[in-house]
């Protein structure tokens, strides 16, 4: 599998699906890894890029200290440049990452995906669910923390409603590092994705936002802010989680019409 190092040496994993253009880059969520958004990627054109932010997956885990907001964007840059990526799908973590680069760099990408972003100007308040994941890693063996961690994230409602995501989230917990995951819960806390929510104003690119009431995670005002910013936006927004779930094979089609 193809490997890329960060800005600061850090090795990331990466998993290329498809050929020709455009090229995406894919930025998965908190806890999670390239496997996150491999469900998704057949059906978007081109070459689709997904990769393991450091600390998450196959990638590699930095020291305490290197798992800001700063990092994660240095991450995206890296994978996007080494493929060519002109357009960038992130979701959670993964939109803050590119917001952050977007910042810093606001013709960085040509088109941008925002799935349940969860991060702008504001420092994060540090979810109760993230820092018990955060404690159980870092005070069971790794099966034994996973199965808590799904236990008691409130997930057997979507378990009973889907059960496959259960299949699915285990496989997102497969591979990962237990010390690197509870080091990026703790290294996110208190952080801001960009430093000015106004220089969003400066992104020409065309923009989808995705997001849905009431997710705790990732308030919907987040991705409203966004949405006034940014120039050529538009926002998808659901009603309930529901909502989401059942609206996901025709979101899967819209994104993929908007990144051809």
């Amino acid at each position: 599998m193809p490997e890329v190092l960060s800005g600061d040496g850090i090795r990331l994993h990466a998993d290329v699906d498809g050929e020709g253009q455009p090229v995406t880059v894919f930025a998965h969520g908190l806890t999670n890894s390239c496997m996150e958004l491999a469900a998704f990627t057949p059906f978007a054109p081109g070459t689709k890029v997904r990769f393991c932010f450091r600390g998450h997956g196959h990638a590699g885990v930095p020291e305490t200290g290197h798992y800001g907001f700063a990092d994660y964007a240095m991450d995206v840059d890296a994978v996007a440049t080494a493929f060519g990526a002109t357009n960038a799908v992130g979701t959670s973590l993964g939109a803050g990452a590119i917001t952050r680069l977007l910042g810093e760099q606001p013709d960085r990408f040509e088109r941008v995906v925002f799935l349940l972003p969860a991060a702008l100007d504001e420092p994060l308040a540090g979810h109760p669910l993230s820092l018990r994941t955060a404690e159980l890693l870092e005070t069971l063996p790794k099966d034994e923390a996973i199965e808590r961690i799904l236990h008691e994230s409130g997930r057997a409602t979507n378990y009973d409603r889907a059960p496959s995501l259960r299949e699915f989230d285990m496989l997102l917990w497969q591979d990962m590092d237990a010390v690197g995951i509870a080091r990026a819960i703790r290294g996110i806390i208190g952080e801001v994705a960009i430093a000015d929510r106004e220089l969003l104003r400066r992104v020409q690119a065309p923009a989808l936002l995705i997001a849905r009431e009431g997710d705790p995670m990732h308030h919907i005002s987040v991705a409203r802010a966004m949405a006034e910013r940014l120039p050529n936006a538009e926002l998808i927004e659901l009603a309930t989680e529901g909502d989401l779930f059942d609206a996901i094979p025709t979101l899967v089609e819209r994104v993929a019409r908007f990144l051809a």
